[in-house]
């Protein structure tokens, strides 16, 4: 099992940081930690992938939050993730 979350893109928005990338499960994976690059995450935004509905969505553990926020997600479902902070 393993899981692992890239960062893709990092901006300013207002006083705000936004950054965002894709995470990815595999050997049935749940989730795990998504390292933002925020010093403390407000708020966050997960989906899922692929070609088949997930009756489940992903979710983040507890907001507001530090580095890095940990999320739960269908078992080997791959997603993007969205977070904003500062």
């Amino acid at each position: 099992m393993s899981f692992s979350a890239n960062k893709d893109k990092d901006f300013v928005a207002g006083d705000l940081r936004v950054t965002s990338g894709t995470f990815t499960n595999t050997g049935g994976s749940t989730g795990g930690s998504v390292y933002t690059g925020l010093q403390k995450v407000y708020g966050g935004w997960l989906q899922h992938g692929g070609s088949a509905v997930v009756a489940d969505k992903p979710s983040i553990v507890t907001l507001p939050t530090s580095d890095p926020m940990t999320i739960v997600t269908t078992a080997a479902k791959n997603g993007w993730w969205f977070a904003f902070g500062v």
